[in-house]
């Protein structure tokens, strides 16, 4: 397993979709013409009406061309998804600003990030160029080192747009307050724009509370977070999770120091103040360990 381990690079992909079962199967079909590189993990959740991919495969034997065999699957799976998904139909409790809405590569092993981050990039020009998608890079993948975060925040990720806190249709068809790294410097409702980074390994936790006050909840998330002075390296934000919960949904950047059991007696702690029950959160992928083996089975 050690040698495998080293060769490896991990992959998330983050689709504005879960409810539209054809659209998902010609997604996952582009993704079974490259048997090199396999999903591992799938999250689905029909209230954010998003679909969470965990793929894997090996390095290439020349990682700094950007080509890898999870890159062309990847694309293949991108593709495919503007393809089947118009997002100026799409309505969800999650925050998008695309079809495509969030890839990120990490490292496994002794793979390096400045691979990953290659790799990054090349999978960005080609969206770019071939799909004519605004791309967005983050992380190491950025010259500047700019965050996640940043670009949502400049581009109105976090601003609800329909009924108080659903997102629905696409962003407007006109010139983005942010230039792109790759593609037009201009977006189109129906597809969006993509954002692409690399960073170091990241988990996502999220705790669901039961209330119905997403005023309260946004202001807990907050206190939760690094930006309010929370938790370190944590990043929190409170998302409608069907009629009666609010989830505190939370990027835990350096899960090996603060990880989901920090974040769930902090959400306790912070939402007791204000009378509010909390229930046990989850994560929405699974352990590097357990993705590695996954992998691991599937390729043998």
């Amino acid at each position: 397993m050690g040698i495998c381990v080293c060769v490896l690079v991990h992959l998330r992909l983050y689709i504005s979709e879960s409810r539209n079962r054809a659209a998902l199967d010609s997604i996952e079909r582009a993704a079974k013409l490259f048997p090199q590189a396999a999903i591992v993990n799938k999250f689905e959740d029909e209230t954010y009406n998003r679909v969470g991919y965990t793929l894997v495969s090996k390095l290439s034997p020349n990682p700094s061309s950007g080509e890898c065999p999870l890159k062309s699957t990847v694309f293949a799976m991108v593709k495919a998804a503007f393809e089947a998904i118009n997002l100026e139909s799409h309505c969800g409790s999650h925050p998008r600003l695309g079809v495509v809405d969030h890839i990120c590569f990490h490292p496994l092993g002794s793979t390096s990030l400045d691979q990953t981050a290659g790799m990054a990039k090349s999978l960005a020009a080609d969206i770019g160029s071939a799909l004519r998608v605004p791309a967005f890079l983050y992380g190491a993948a950025n010259e500047e080192g700019r965050t996640l975060d940043s670009i949502r925040r400049e581009l109105g990720y976090f601003k609800p747009n329909f009924s108080g806190n659903l997102w629905a249709g696409g962003p407007k068809s006109e010139p983005l307050a942010l230039k792109p790294d790759e593609g037009p410097a201009y977006t189109v409702q129906a597809k969006g724009i993509v954002v692409i980074g690399a960073t170091p390994w990241v988990d996502n936790y999220n705790v669901p509370v039961y209330s119905t006050d997403i005023v309260v909840l946004r202001r807990i998330a907050k206190r939760v977070s690094g930006r309010g002075k929370g938790l370190p390296s944590v990043q929190a934000m409170a998302l409608a999770h069907g009629e009666d919960v609010i989830e505190v949904a939370c990027n835990l950047l350096e899960p090996s120091r603060v990880g989901g059991d920090l974040v769930q007696l902090e959400v306790e702690r912070v939402a007791g103040e204000e009378g509010m029950t909390v229930g046990k959160g989850y994560y929405t992928d699974v352990s590097q360990e357990k993705i590695i083996e996954s992998y691991l089975n599937l390729v043998s």
